[in-house]
Protein backbone atom coordinates (compact mmCIF):
# COMPACT_ATOMS: atom_id res chain seq x y z
CA UNK A 1 0.00 0.00 0.00
CA UNK A 2 0.89 3.45 -0.94
CA UNK A 3 1.64 6.30 1.77
CA UNK A 4 -1.87 7.81 1.75
CA UNK A 5 -1.10 11.31 1.97
CA UNK A 6 1.53 11.11 -0.52
CA UNK A 7 0.43 8.27 -3.08
CA UNK A 8 4.20 7.30 -3.00
CA UNK A 9 6.06 5.26 -3.74
CA UNK A 10 4.05 5.65 -7.51
CA UNK A 11 3.92 2.12 -8.42
CA UNK A 12 5.14 1.43 -11.71
CA UNK A 13 5.05 -2.72 -12.11
CA UNK A 14 8.44 -4.23 -14.03
CA UNK A 15 7.60 -7.15 -16.35
CA UNK A 16 9.33 -10.52 -15.65
CA UNK A 17 9.10 -9.94 -11.82
CA UNK A 18 7.05 -12.42 -9.13
CA UNK A 19 3.92 -10.95 -8.58
CA UNK A 20 4.43 -11.54 -4.78
CA UNK A 21 7.37 -11.45 -2.04
CA UNK A 22 7.26 -13.63 0.95
CA UNK A 23 9.59 -11.27 3.61
CA UNK A 24 11.38 -14.08 5.95
CA UNK A 25 11.61 -11.29 9.00
CA UNK A 26 14.81 -11.79 11.31
CA UNK A 27 15.25 -9.02 13.58
CA UNK A 28 14.00 -10.38 16.19
CA UNK A 29 16.42 -13.81 16.18
CA UNK A 30 19.81 -12.21 13.67
CA UNK A 31 19.05 -8.32 14.75
CA UNK A 32 18.74 -8.81 18.26
CA UNK A 33 21.26 -11.10 18.59
CA UNK A 34 23.88 -8.91 17.92
CA UNK A 35 23.26 -6.14 20.19
CA UNK A 36 25.64 -5.56 23.19
CA UNK A 37 22.91 -5.39 25.58
CA UNK A 38 21.01 -8.15 26.55
CA UNK A 39 16.98 -7.22 25.48
CA UNK A 40 13.94 -8.04 27.94
CA UNK A 41 11.67 -10.62 27.07
CA UNK A 42 9.22 -8.94 27.26
CA UNK A 43 10.26 -6.04 24.51
CA UNK A 44 11.70 -9.02 22.64
CA UNK A 45 7.79 -10.24 22.49
CA UNK A 46 6.29 -7.19 21.98
CA UNK A 47 8.25 -6.93 19.20
CA UNK A 48 7.26 -9.83 17.23
CA UNK A 49 3.59 -9.18 17.88
CA UNK A 50 4.12 -5.44 16.46
CA UNK A 51 5.85 -7.32 13.39
CA UNK A 52 2.87 -9.46 12.65
CA UNK A 53 0.51 -6.91 13.33
CA UNK A 54 2.12 -4.98 10.60
CA UNK A 55 1.32 -8.16 8.14
CA UNK A 56 4.90 -9.62 8.52
CA UNK A 57 4.11 -13.77 8.06
CA UNK A 58 7.15 -15.25 8.77
CA UNK A 59 8.87 -14.25 11.91
CA UNK A 60 12.11 -16.04 13.14
CA UNK A 61 11.38 -15.96 16.70
CA UNK A 62 14.80 -17.05 18.74
CA UNK A 63 17.69 -19.61 18.92
CA UNK A 64 18.34 -22.50 20.66
CA UNK A 65 21.56 -22.00 21.00
CA UNK A 66 24.01 -22.48 24.11
CA UNK A 67 23.78 -18.99 26.40
CA UNK A 68 27.31 -19.36 26.53
CA UNK A 69 27.76 -18.44 22.58
CA UNK A 70 24.73 -16.24 22.13
CA UNK A 71 23.45 -14.62 25.46
CA UNK A 72 21.06 -12.45 23.84
CA UNK A 73 19.06 -15.48 23.30
CA UNK A 74 19.52 -16.89 26.53
CA UNK A 75 15.68 -16.65 27.63
CA UNK A 76 14.53 -18.72 24.11
CA UNK A 77 12.33 -21.25 26.71
CA UNK A 78 10.72 -18.06 28.07
CA UNK A 79 9.66 -16.24 24.65
CA UNK A 80 8.77 -18.77 22.36
CA UNK A 81 5.32 -19.89 24.89
CA UNK A 82 4.77 -15.86 24.86
CA UNK A 83 4.40 -15.96 21.16
CA UNK A 84 1.38 -18.89 21.21
CA UNK A 85 -1.60 -16.75 20.14
CA UNK A 86 0.01 -15.59 16.92
CA UNK A 87 -1.52 -19.15 14.66
CA UNK A 88 -1.17 -17.34 11.57
CA UNK A 89 2.46 -16.24 11.81
CA UNK A 90 5.58 -18.83 10.80
CA UNK A 91 7.56 -18.71 13.47
CA UNK A 92 11.25 -20.79 13.08
CA UNK A 93 13.93 -20.80 15.41
CA UNK A 94 17.42 -21.90 14.97
CA UNK A 95 18.70 -25.30 16.12
CA UNK A 96 22.44 -25.46 15.71
CA UNK A 97 22.52 -29.37 16.98
CA UNK A 98 20.65 -31.91 18.64
CA UNK A 99 20.02 -30.56 21.72
CA UNK A 100 19.10 -27.25 20.32
CA UNK A 101 16.16 -29.58 18.46
CA UNK A 102 15.01 -31.33 21.00
CA UNK A 103 14.75 -27.89 23.29
CA UNK A 104 12.40 -26.33 20.46
CA UNK A 105 10.06 -29.58 19.48
CA UNK A 106 9.43 -29.89 23.30
CA UNK A 107 8.27 -25.95 23.32
CA UNK A 108 5.84 -26.65 20.00
CA UNK A 109 8.09 -24.92 17.54
CA UNK A 110 7.25 -26.26 14.02
CA UNK A 111 9.77 -24.31 11.66
CA UNK A 112 12.91 -24.84 12.51
CA UNK A 113 16.81 -23.83 11.17
CA UNK A 114 20.39 -25.06 10.98
CA UNK A 115 23.47 -23.19 10.33
CA UNK A 116 25.86 -23.66 7.70
CA UNK A 117 28.90 -22.29 6.31
CA UNK A 118 30.38 -22.30 2.78
CA UNK A 119 33.94 -21.55 4.30
CA UNK A 120 36.20 -23.16 6.01
CA UNK A 121 37.15 -20.15 8.05
CA UNK A 122 33.84 -18.92 9.08
CA UNK A 123 32.94 -22.70 9.99
CA UNK A 124 35.63 -22.86 12.24
CA UNK A 125 34.90 -19.64 13.86
CA UNK A 126 31.27 -19.38 14.06
CA UNK A 127 31.10 -23.69 14.79
CA UNK A 128 34.49 -24.29 15.47
CA UNK A 129 34.12 -27.22 13.23
CA UNK A 130 35.35 -27.98 9.51
CA UNK A 131 32.46 -27.28 7.22
CA UNK A 132 32.38 -31.39 6.45
CA UNK A 133 31.96 -32.05 10.23
CA UNK A 134 29.38 -29.41 10.93
CA UNK A 135 27.37 -30.79 8.05
CA UNK A 136 27.65 -34.19 9.52
CA UNK A 137 26.23 -32.58 13.23
CA UNK A 138 23.42 -31.48 11.15
CA UNK A 139 22.30 -34.59 9.26
CA UNK A 140 20.52 -36.46 11.96
CA UNK A 141 19.15 -32.82 13.39
CA UNK A 142 17.37 -32.18 9.71
CA UNK A 143 16.21 -36.04 9.47
CA UNK A 144 14.62 -35.75 13.01
CA UNK A 145 12.89 -32.90 12.51
CA UNK A 146 11.53 -34.06 9.28
CA UNK A 147 10.69 -37.13 11.02
CA UNK A 148 9.11 -34.79 13.80
CA UNK A 149 6.99 -32.87 10.78
CA UNK A 150 9.14 -29.90 10.86
CA UNK A 151 9.63 -27.44 7.73
CA UNK A 152 13.72 -27.47 7.79
CA UNK A 153 15.57 -24.05 6.62
CA UNK A 154 19.21 -24.19 5.76
CA UNK A 155 21.41 -21.16 6.13
CA UNK A 156 24.43 -21.07 4.19
CA UNK A 157 26.59 -18.26 5.41
CA UNK A 158 29.61 -16.52 3.74
CA UNK A 159 28.19 -17.31 -0.15
CA UNK A 160 29.68 -14.51 -1.63
CA UNK A 161 33.08 -13.40 0.29
CA UNK A 162 34.55 -13.98 3.68
CA UNK A 163 36.73 -11.89 5.68
CA UNK A 164 39.64 -14.40 6.16
CA UNK A 165 39.28 -16.03 2.46
CA UNK A 166 38.07 -13.43 0.24
CA UNK A 167 36.34 -14.38 -2.91
CA UNK A 168 34.43 -17.63 -2.20
CA UNK A 169 34.33 -19.67 -5.47
CA UNK A 170 30.99 -20.53 -6.30
CA UNK A 171 31.55 -24.45 -6.37
CA UNK A 172 32.06 -24.67 -2.42
CA UNK A 173 28.63 -23.05 -1.93
CA UNK A 174 26.45 -25.69 -4.41
CA UNK A 175 28.18 -28.43 -2.95
CA UNK A 176 26.79 -26.95 0.76
CA UNK A 177 23.72 -26.09 -0.58
CA UNK A 178 23.45 -29.65 -2.43
CA UNK A 179 24.26 -31.56 0.71
CA UNK A 180 21.71 -29.52 3.09
CA UNK A 181 18.53 -30.38 -0.18
CA UNK A 182 20.15 -33.81 0.27
CA UNK A 183 19.77 -33.90 4.35
CA UNK A 184 16.45 -32.90 3.61
CA UNK A 185 15.87 -29.32 4.10
CA UNK A 186 12.84 -27.58 2.30
CA UNK A 187 14.37 -24.41 1.77
CA UNK A 188 17.80 -22.56 1.50
CA UNK A 189 18.48 -19.08 2.11
CA UNK A 190 21.82 -17.58 0.69
CA UNK A 191 23.60 -15.45 3.28
CA UNK A 192 25.84 -12.60 2.00
CA UNK A 193 26.99 -12.35 5.77
CA UNK A 194 29.33 -9.59 4.99
CA UNK A 195 27.41 -7.86 2.18
CA UNK A 196 29.90 -8.04 -0.62
CA UNK A 197 27.91 -9.59 -2.98
CA UNK A 198 27.18 -7.84 -6.58
CA UNK A 199 24.20 -8.15 -9.02
CA UNK A 200 26.43 -10.24 -11.47
CA UNK A 201 27.43 -12.42 -8.65
CA UNK A 202 23.77 -12.80 -7.30
CA UNK A 203 22.94 -13.89 -10.92
CA UNK A 204 25.62 -16.03 -11.66
CA UNK A 205 25.38 -18.24 -8.28
CA UNK A 206 21.40 -18.83 -8.53
CA UNK A 207 21.90 -20.05 -12.37
CA UNK A 208 24.55 -22.36 -11.16
CA UNK A 209 22.74 -23.65 -7.87
CA UNK A 210 19.86 -24.39 -10.87
CA UNK A 211 21.68 -25.86 -13.10
CA UNK A 212 23.29 -28.58 -10.22
CA UNK A 213 19.43 -29.32 -9.48
CA UNK A 214 18.49 -27.02 -6.94
CA UNK A 215 15.28 -24.86 -8.09
CA UNK A 216 14.83 -21.41 -7.45
CA UNK A 217 11.22 -22.25 -5.35
CA UNK A 218 13.43 -23.24 -2.93
CA UNK A 219 15.91 -20.34 -2.50
CA UNK A 220 15.84 -17.55 -0.28
CA UNK A 221 18.55 -14.96 -0.48
CA UNK A 222 19.67 -12.63 2.99
CA UNK A 223 21.41 -9.76 1.78
CA UNK A 224 23.76 -7.52 4.27
CA UNK A 225 24.24 -3.93 2.80
CA UNK A 226 27.92 -3.12 3.84
CA UNK A 227 28.52 -1.56 0.54
CA UNK A 228 24.67 -0.16 -0.29
CA UNK A 229 24.24 -3.30 -2.31
CA UNK A 230 21.53 -5.25 -0.65
CA UNK A 231 18.49 -3.52 -2.62
CA UNK A 232 20.24 -4.15 -6.10
CA UNK A 233 21.19 -7.40 -5.39
CA UNK A 234 17.55 -8.42 -4.24
CA UNK A 235 16.13 -6.79 -7.34
CA UNK A 236 18.90 -9.63 -9.29
CA UNK A 237 17.49 -11.76 -7.53
CA UNK A 238 13.94 -11.38 -8.48
CA UNK A 239 14.39 -11.25 -11.98
CA UNK A 240 15.78 -14.29 -11.74
CA UNK A 241 12.70 -15.47 -10.14
CA UNK A 242 13.50 -16.01 -6.32
CA UNK A 243 10.21 -15.26 -3.92
CA UNK A 244 11.57 -15.01 -0.30
CA UNK A 245 13.80 -12.45 0.58
CA UNK A 246 15.44 -12.07 4.43
CA UNK A 247 14.93 -8.99 5.76
CA UNK A 248 15.06 -7.16 9.54
CA UNK A 249 12.73 -4.48 10.92
CA UNK A 250 15.25 -1.29 11.02
CA UNK A 251 18.42 -2.90 9.79
CA UNK A 252 18.88 -4.24 13.05
CA UNK A 253 21.80 -6.93 12.74
CA UNK A 254 24.99 -8.11 11.87
CA UNK A 255 27.32 -10.66 12.64
CA UNK A 256 29.22 -11.29 16.09
CA UNK A 257 31.41 -13.97 14.33
CA UNK A 258 32.41 -11.55 10.97
CA UNK A 259 33.44 -8.22 12.59
CA UNK A 260 32.89 -6.93 9.02
CA UNK A 261 29.74 -7.70 8.75
CA UNK A 262 27.00 -4.53 8.98
CA UNK A 263 23.58 -4.86 9.34
CA UNK A 264 21.01 -6.31 7.41
CA UNK A 265 18.48 -5.17 4.43
CA UNK A 266 15.83 -3.17 6.24
CA UNK A 267 12.64 -4.71 5.71
CA UNK A 268 11.35 -1.19 5.56
CA UNK A 269 13.16 -0.42 2.84
CA UNK A 270 13.00 -3.67 0.97
CA UNK A 271 9.18 -2.87 1.04
CA UNK A 272 8.95 0.49 -0.05
CA UNK A 273 10.85 -1.02 -3.65
CA UNK A 274 8.31 -3.71 -3.47
CA UNK A 275 6.01 -1.82 -3.20
CA UNK A 276 6.90 0.88 -5.99
CA UNK A 277 7.49 -2.53 -8.24
CA UNK A 278 3.98 -3.34 -7.56
CA UNK A 279 4.94 -6.82 -6.24
CA UNK A 280 2.44 -8.15 -3.28
CA UNK A 281 3.96 -8.60 0.35
CA UNK A 282 1.07 -7.90 2.59
CA UNK A 283 2.87 -5.68 4.89
CA UNK A 284 1.66 -2.50 6.09
CA UNK A 285 4.37 -0.22 5.71
CA UNK A 286 3.31 2.25 8.22
CA UNK A 287 2.77 -0.15 10.83
CA UNK A 288 6.18 -2.08 10.37
CA UNK A 289 7.43 2.16 10.15
CA UNK A 290 5.95 2.19 13.57
CA UNK A 291 7.32 -0.78 14.87
CA UNK A 292 11.22 0.04 13.78
CA UNK A 293 10.84 2.76 15.38
CA UNK A 294 9.53 1.75 18.55
CA UNK A 295 12.48 -0.53 18.82
CA UNK A 296 14.98 2.26 18.32
CA UNK A 297 13.78 3.93 21.11
CA UNK A 298 14.29 0.64 23.10
CA UNK A 299 17.70 0.49 21.92
CA UNK A 300 18.30 3.91 22.59
CA UNK A 301 19.27 4.90 19.22
CA UNK A 302 17.90 5.89 15.96
CA UNK A 303 16.81 2.91 13.21
CA UNK A 304 19.67 2.75 10.18
CA UNK A 305 16.90 2.25 7.60
CA UNK A 306 16.51 5.27 5.02
CA UNK A 307 13.02 4.50 4.67
CA UNK A 308 12.38 4.52 8.89
CA UNK A 309 14.14 7.66 8.78
CA UNK A 310 12.15 9.11 6.03
CA UNK A 311 8.92 8.11 6.73
CA UNK A 312 9.14 8.77 10.43
CA UNK A 313 11.68 11.89 10.02
CA UNK A 314 13.71 10.45 12.28
CA UNK A 315 17.01 12.15 13.16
Amino acid sequence: MTTPETGLPMVVPATDLPARVRIHEVGARDGLQNEKSTVPTEVKAEFVHRLADAGLTTIEATSFVHPKWVPQLADAEDLFPRLSDLREVALPVLVPNQRGLDRALALGARRVAVFASATESFAKANLNRTVDESLAVFDPVVRQAKDAGAHVRGYVSMCFGDPWEGAVPLHQVVRVCQALRDMGCDELSLGDTIGVATPGHTLELLSLLNEEGVPTNVIGVHFHDTYGQALANTYAALEHGVTTVDASAGGLGGCPYAKSATGNLATEDLVWMLQGLGIETGVDLGKLTATSVWMAEQLGRPSPSRTVRALSHQE
